[in-house]
């Protein structure tokens, strides 16, 4: 334990009959001794210990949220991102069958929304410098899980092995009335630092 000799150190913190016994006591493992009156002393007697209230808490900054936007795909129809960037990864938002240009669906079919929203999630991963083959999850949400077999035979052209993990629910309605939409998370390209070569 190391022990401190206490001098005055101007701001008072404790009243006279808290030091008035002059009782050795320890506080953060560090022992010190009060003196004398109403002020707090203190100076740590070993040249290698700068201050025996030093905090060895560390922080972390958040990652880096950059949003992912590209005109070859429909606009987000709220508040919210087509994608968003975020340390290694890409967040895509779900994804309707609308023409990009015009805003509205494909059509009414659920194979030709599923091939529309699936061509503009590509073009959204293009932006973000993601593609389909660094899809590692998809969520599939259906107006009506009976189609499951016809949007399966589409989504399977678009996904390489080994195909993401995946979920699909029914839900009881999608915005705009869709027969389908699709979110996914993907990874982005990791950059490989040239190695040196030896010449030995």
């Amino acid at each position: 334990m190391s022990w401190c000799a206490l001098k005055p150190f101007n701001v008072s913190l404790m009243n006279a009959g808290a030091v008035r016994n002059r009782t050795p006591f320890s506080i953060g493992g560090i022992g010190c001794a009060s003196v004398i009156n109403t002020g707090l002393w203190r100076q740590c007697c070993s040249s290698r210990l700068a201050t025996p209230f030093a905090s060895l808490t560390t922080y972390t900054l958040p990652p880096k949220k950059e949003a992912v936007k590209t005109d070859k795909a429909p606009a987000a129809l709220g508040p919210y991102s087509q994608a968003i960037k975020s340390n290694n990864l890409v967040f895509v938002s779900g994804v309707l069958g609308l023409i990009p240009e015009t805003g509205k669906f494909v059509s009414e079919n659920v194979e030709d929304q599923t091939e529309q929203l699936l061509k503009n999630m590509g073009e959204i991963l293009k932006a973000s410098g993601s593609d389909y083959s660094l899809v590692v999850k998809t969520t599939i949400m259906l107006a009506d899980l009976k189609d499951f077999k016809k949007v399966n035979d589409i989504y399977a052209k678009y996904f390489p092995a080994p195909f993401p993990a995946r979920s699909t629910y029914q839900v009881a309605a999608l915005p705009l009335d869709a027969k389908i939409e699709v979110e996914c998370i993907a990874e982005l390209p990791q950059k490989v630092e040239p190695q040196p070569v030896s010449h030995a």
